[in-house]
């Protein structure tokens, strides 16, 4: 009975709360990160980022308004990361804040050695565990004007709902029962065991230092790069490609991925 429930809600929802067909192909047209994306995919990806804006609620703050076109750009890029799971995945939660631009939080911090320190941090995005997404708009705008490989605020913050699924944000997400919990385990750690290697003796890293805080950062930044930039991350780091090609049950290095501007 629930199955059919939710069917019978699904169909209700994407009929009578489409999105315009105007503002879809206009944001489709800014996104490169869907470029290449089959028409089929992409039908699917308007259907499931339907089903999101319905189920998500849009916060601005300090002051600013958000629009139709807003919501939109982000949810598409949210969506994309789910586009062969299952909306499931997202929830616990229904808020996504949106900042005009980078947010500060100031928060203690607790060392080895049990000393506190107050912490200042100019912010681009958040993810609260069972609470909402933060976002800069400023930033998304950003990643999207500029096309950096292995740069975009909101798959990185949605990568983190999907890792705290499990209650924690720590670089293992739910994996499904075809793969291998080993396999998974023994490529990335072997890659963020490298990349800590290289950055501590002074290397330069292709994969973005900010990978190397922790197991949680290292799979939202390498999901970052496997959307934005696949052929790089399949190039330094091939096994953490396939994980993730497994995981979200996509393999963006068979799309063209041309830049477009905003």
């Amino acid at each position: 009975m629930w199955i059919i429930l939710n069917k019978y809600r699904t169909r209700y929802i994407l009929k009578h709360y489409p999105i315009p067909q105007d503002l879809w192909i206009d944001t489709i047209g800014k996104l490169s990160l869907v470029s290449g994306v089959s028409s089929s995919d992409l039908s699917r990806l308007r259907d499931v980022t339907t089903l999101f804006l319905y189920n998500k609620r849009f916060t601005g703050a300090l002051g600013l308004q958000t629009t139709p076109e807003m919501r939109l750009i982000i949810a598409v890029q949210a969506c994309l990361l789910i586009l062969n799971l299952k909306q499931e995945d997202y929830s616990g939660w229904v808020e996504i804040i949106i900042y005009p631009a980078a947010f500060r939080v100031i928060r203690d911090r607790t060392d080895s050695t049990g000393v506190v320190h107050s912490e200042d941090k100019a912010l681009s995005g958040e993810s609260w565990s069972n609470g909402p997404v933060i976002l800069s708009w400023l930033d998304i705008i950003e990643d999207i004007r500029s096309n950096t490989p292995g740069c975009n605020v909101v798959i990185h913050e949605f990568a983190h709902k999907l890792d705290m699924q499990n209650g924690v944000a720590n670089g293992m997400p739910p994996l499904h029962a075809n793969m291998n919990r080993e396999d998974w385990t023994k490529a990335l750690s072997a890659a963020y065991g490298f990349l800590n290697q290289q950055l501590k003796i002074g290397n330069q890293s292709t994969v973005n230092a900010y990978a190397a805080t922790d197991p949680a950062e290292f799979f939202a930044v390498v999901s970052e790069y496997f959307f934005t930039a696949p052929n790089l991350l399949y190039e330094h780091c091939p096994q953490v490609y396939v994980q993730l090609k497994q995981y979200y049950r996509q393999d963006p290095i068979t799309r063209s991925i041309q830049p477009t501007d905003l």
